[in-house]
């Protein structure tokens, strides 16, 4: 039994479709969550940056004694996991559990992948998937206009501006002729009905966010490292710009209202970081 919280961070508000999942899953855990709005995206950043990134998130994290780190982000799985295999608590990502779902979904052997820039240039997944499943013809498409137009709020199923830019992303993957399309950034799910539309009803979605979620309660009960439950569950929400923003469009991820938003100068764990 551990009663102490799961940390979970993202470059923005993605991450909470992980959240969102881990409610579902584990609903008697607290969650501390830390999105870095004031550095989002991370996906067209360098991978020395990233990583940097990553470093100073885990170390805000787990400053918070946190008995568990999911980075619900996917360039940083595709760039930091040695990172996250040295911290002092259990770490998970969302690419290997994602790959290994997409290749036991597969019908026809045929995947495709959509990331950040930094995702797909990383060949993350591509290795994943090949590494589950031999064999597969993998084809990957970086969208980068998804995640500033999730950040904007451009969310809703009519969004006309947000269908366009799927259908200009997606279009290759449809023409391969993917069965299965891994959401390889965790800000994608709030805008799979537009990425649905566009793939077709023949096209399974992979959430990778919420693969990732379903990893981690299996682990934690492994372990034996689940809440008792002797307190209520509870759940803290840090960012490093415009809460009032992170507040507004949480609910769209959540579907329940977010309060008490904090601020953190990420800047400050620099120090930590590097030692």
């Amino acid at each position: 039994m551990d009663n102490r919280p799961i940390g979970v961070f993202d470059s923005g508000l993605g991450g909470l479709t992980a959240v969102k999942e881990l409610e579902k899953v584990l609903p008697g855990e607290s969650v501390i969550y830390f999105g870095d709005t004031g550095r989002v995206p991370y996906g067209t950043r360098s991978r020395e940056t990233v990583r940097r990134y990553a470093r100073q998130d885990m170390a805000f994290l787990t400053r918070h004694d946190v008995k568990a780190v999911l980075a619900a982000c996917g360039t940083v799985s595709s760039t930091a996991g040695d990172i996250g295999a040295a911290l002092p608590v259990p770490y998970f990502d969302v690419l290997n559990p994602t790959a290994r779902a997409a290749a036991k979904r597969t019908r026809r052997g045929v995947v495709g992948v959509i990331g950040t820039n930094a995702t797909i240039h990383s060949g993350s997944y591509t290795k994943a998937l090949l590494q589950a499943e031999p064999g597969l013809k993998v084809f990957c498409q970086a969208c980068p206009l998804f995640v500033p137009l999730v950040e904007s709020g451009f969310v809703e199923p009519e969004e006309e501006i947000t269908y366009l830019a799927a259908k200009r992303y997606l279009e290759p993957l449809r023409q391969a002729g993917v069965d299965v399309l891994i959401l390889g950034c965790t800000h994608y799910p709030i805008i799979s009905k537009a990425i649905g539309r566009v793939m077709g009803e023949g096209v399974e979605l992979v959430d990778s966010g919420r693969e990732a979620a379903l990893a981690l309660a299996e682990e934690l009960k492994r372990r034996e490292m689940l809440s008792g439950g002797e307190r209520p569950r509870w759940a803290e929400y840090y960012v490093t710009d415009a809460p009032e923003n992170f507040a507004g469009v949480a609910e769209l991820f959540l579907g329940h209202s977010v309060e008490g938003v904090q601020v953190n100068d990420i800047e400050s764990y620099w120090a930590e970081s590097t030692t």
